[in-house]
């Protein structure tokens, strides 16, 4: 097995950027009281906005709570599990697929005019579209976050139902995953899982 030290050489940017990034990277399970800032979110979404999505539909949206009164009307929809930390972070982004992504379709795929059509009056097909779309987005948040230098604590442990009609009732979004962000807090980290090595899943023809 090739060492990691070799491998790291392979990439092109700097090992400790491929450090952070992944290796060193965790799921933060406590955080501190230090706050997350406006400018940071921008920042954070500025690398998001990157991620490829099918016809570059852009359906992910986000809903950042970080007020206690946003707090107190999330996490009753958190699995019991999930409600300390939820409690204790900074931040905490709610990031849900846009069903009606096809409207903004003239704006983010304008070289095909009637984009928008293929999409309309087919909602379930467009929730299926979007979902896929939004998780490839989620994966590029989780790297942003760690980008800014902050840890991200992603969770499907929650009532989407509960969570979609406590704030999404009067919009066509459905949540996905909830994100806690922050600087980690004491004791942030479980004991590091192993990984699956290269050779359990990749198959080549």
């Amino acid at each position: 097995m090739t060492s990691t030290a070799s491998l790291a050489e392979a990439l092109h940017v700097p090992a400790d950027v491929q450090d952070l990034l992944f290796r060193d990277a965790r799921t933060a399970n406590s955080f501190s009281d230090e706050p997350v800032s406006d400018e940071q979110l921008q920042a954070i979404y500025d690398l998001v906005k990157w991620a490829p999505t099918s016809m570059n539909t852009q359906p992910l949206r986000a809903l950042v709570v970080r007020t206690p009164e946003g707090k107190e009307r999330l996490l009753p929809h958190m699995s019991e599990g999930n409600r300390a930390k939820t409690a204790s972070a900074p931040v905490t982004v709610v990031l849900a697929a846009d069903t009606d992504f096809h409207e903004k379709l003239p704006k983010t795929f304008p070289h095909k005019p009637d984009a928008k059509d293929l999409f309309a009056g087919d909602e379930g097909a467009r929730e299926g579209f979007a979902r896929l779309n939004s998780l490839l987005q989620v994966g590029y948040f989780i790297i942003g976050v760690r980008a800014a230098g902050l840890a991200a604590g992603p969770m499907t442990g929650f009532d989407n139902a509960g969570v979609d009609k406590e704030f999404f009732a009067d919009t066509k979004w459905k949540s996905l995953v909830v994100v806690n962000v922050g600087k980690p807090g004491e004791n942030p980290w479980f004991d590091r899982l192993p990984r699956l090595d290269y050779d359990e899943v990749v198959a080549s023809v």
